[in-house]
């Protein structure tokens, strides 16, 4: 199970909401600057939380979003759902159907791997993370692309 961008942003912004004050609404400007996110996006994304039942809104001056559960009891499965096919698995090599009869080259291998990773977001919580972890913060900066060199090599003339 890979991640989709959309997924890690939704974790991201959980964990810094539950690394707030309790009850505290934090507005979707603050979380998106936090986490250098663009707003638009992120609140799309917040707003499919709310809708899951992960997250609480409240709507005018001082209002923002908010933890329904404490962190001890919000699973990382719980935060995915709405962003990632609950229980479906992706066939590695991308065929689109794998296993009993037709399993492909790295089936065997990677259901085991799978069946590991699916555990570890059912069972770990978002108050596991930011123990283990400490605040979220912004994402590492990405490398610059490499250009990328021509297959056909070019001879001056």
């Amino acid at each position: 199970m890979w991640l989709s961008g959309t997924s890690q942003n939704a974790l991201r912004a959980v964990l810094h909401l539950a690394d707030q004050p309790a009850g505290r609404p934090v507005p979707v400007d603050e979380i998106a600057d936090s986490l250098d996110c663009p707003r638009n996006y992120l609140s799309k994304t917040l707003h499919a939380l709310t809708r899951a039942g992960v997250l609480r809104s409240t709507r005018g001056p001082g209002g923002g979003f908010r933890l329904v559960d404490p962190p001890a009891r919000l699973t990382l499965a719980r935060v995915v759902a709405p962003f990632e096919p609950v229980g479906e698995r992706r066939c590695l090599v991308g065929r689109a159907e794998c296993g009993g009869t037709r399993p492909c080259p790295a089936h065997n291998h990677w259901s085991r791997i799978a069946t590991v990773v699916e555990t570890y977001f059912s069972s770990t919580t978002v108050a596991d993370l930011l123990r283990d972890g400490g605040p979220p913060g912004r994402p590492a900066a990405r490398s610059p692309a490499r250009p990328r060199r021509s297959r056909v090599s070019q001879r001056p003339k």
